[in-house]
């Protein structure tokens, strides 16, 4: 998958989203290089693994260029080796919600309890319905970005924010 990724990020304020869920699966993430609001990124999800290119998000923090490739579970062990120091550890839960699926991310470790929602749109004036597990938005916090997470962990700053 390769071009514009524009998402809207929210704080999940309960866990109803693990019964509407219909699918989900475990997630372990590093970063190969994170600067200048670029990414360049290994994960393993489930039993497949990915390297993912992110340019930097636009001034609101909602679009940003994208390239991902499927690779081997085993290239993704080897990339690991190359990754700035921390790992981000979450299961990803699939909801449905009107013509949407939103992404929830339940984090472990250091960034526990952390749970965030995303939602992939073709554009960014496009609607859709939140489910009631909906929170506060915080797209464009970069505080919220996983690179940031890896560096600067929930546990660090979790307890200053309004959710």
């Amino acid at each position: 998958m390769s071009g514009l990724e524009i998402e809207r990020k929210f704080l999940v304020t309960n866990d109803s989203y693990k019964r509407s869920a219909y699918d989900s699966s475990r997630i372990r993430q590093g970063y190969i290089c994170s600067s200048g609001g670029r990414t360049v990124r290994v994960r393993t999800r489930g039993t497949r693994a990915y390297l993912t290119i992110k340019g930097p998000s636009d001034a609101a923090g909602m679009s940003r260029y994208e390239f991902e490739k499927e690779i081997t579970p085993e290239e993704a062990e080897q990339l690991f080796k190359l990754c700035e120091p921390g790992i981000i550890d979450k299961t990803r839960w699939l909801v449905r919600s009107g013509s949407h699926v939103f992404e929830v991310d339940e984090f472990y470790g250091d960034n526990a309890p952390l749970v965030m929602a995303e939602v992939e749109l073709a554009n960014e004036d496009e609607p859709f319905d939140k489910p009631d597990f909906i929170g506060r938005e915080v797209t464009g916090d970069r505080r919220f970005y996983n690179s940031h997470l890896r560096q600067y962990p929930f546990c660090i700053w979790g307890a200053t924010i309004e959710r």
